[in-house]
């Protein structure tokens, strides 16, 4: 269910537009050819329009369907027109309480990556230090 929300503007300066927030379930129901939203950076897109027009074809944009595709879309390394042209397909904002749970997730598989990248040189250098050592300590027998 879409929720409404907004600022109202101080004096002297123009009110904000409200912005509608989407929760995720909502989002993820979206996901047949009749109608397909995504989200990028927490904010949602309704792509449906755009799905024969998209470059790379509409399958790409269908895996992507009713989820969170800001991965996919970061890493194929879209274009700067082609973020511009993201603006004509917004609908709205992730509600901000799926929102934490969204960058939860996001620092907890950083912390994962960060431990995996240092745990491999750490066991090889430790590795290579017993092997240097076993070698030094041969040599010394002969």
């Amino acid at each position: 269910m879409a929720a409404e929300g907004g600022c109202g503007g101080m004096e002297g300066k123009e009110p904000e537009a409200k912005v509608t927030y989407y929760r995720l379930e909502e989002v993820a129901k979206r996901n047949s050819d009749k109608d397909v939203w995504i989200v990028i950076h927490g904010r949602v897109y309704d792509i449906t329009r755009f799905l024969s027009e998209h470059p790379g074809g509409e399958e790409v944009l269908m895996e992507q369907a009713g989820r969170d595709a800001t991965e996919s879309f970061e890493d194929v390394g879209h274009s700067s027109d082609a973020k511009q042209m993201l603006k004509q397909y917004f609908i709205g904002e992730v509600h901000p309480s799926d929102r934490k749970s969204e960058d939860s997730e996001n620092s907890s598989s950083f912390c994962k990556s960060c431990w995996s990248s240092w745990i491999i040189p750490i066991v090889g250098a430790v590795l290579l230090a017993v092997m240097y050592r076993f070698y030094m300590a041969e040599s010394k027998l002969s």
